[in-house]
């Protein structure tokens, strides 16, 4: 998608977080080659950051007062959701990031336009984001 829809404006940024169950444990050197050997990524990524908690980027403060549920959809995604709640040891607050993959989309005025569950797959993101870059 980002290869389709970057030259009209798309931008995705990338902010690897390792405050859940140790998934980005490397330097971000290495969390860079991994994504990029894996899954072919080409959009920017920044260094790794904190989401919750006291060192959470201030970008995320900002992100999630905005909107602060995600949009999940389908039974067998709410189901997963609750179970990764519990497993979560950094969201102490219903605002707070519940696992990695938490997805925001923002149009091109800096307006907050969505929140995404880890379980929402971004091409399912692919209506409202053409409709955000005519």
């Amino acid at each position: 998608m980002y290869k389709e829809y970057h030259d009209k404006g798309l931008e995705i940024l990338d902010f690897p977080c390792n405050q859940f169950g140790n998934q980005a444990p490397g330097t971000d050197d290495e969390i860079h080659e991994f994504c990029a050997l894996k899954y072919n990524t080409s959009f920017d990524q920044y260094s790794k950051v904190d989401v919750n908690g006291e060192n959470e980027l201030p970008l995320y403060t900002f992100l999630k007062n905005k909107i602060s549920v995600d949009t999940i959809e389908g039974l067998k995604n709410k189901m997963a959701m609750k179970a990764i709640e519990k497993i979560s040891k950094t969201a102490k607050d219903e605002k707070d990031i519940k696992w990695n993959f938490t997805k925001f989309l923002v149009d091109r005025d800096g307006n907050v336009v969505g929140r995404y569950s880890p379980t929402y797959k971004p091409e399912d993101m692919e209506d409202k984001i053409k409709e955000l870059i005519k």
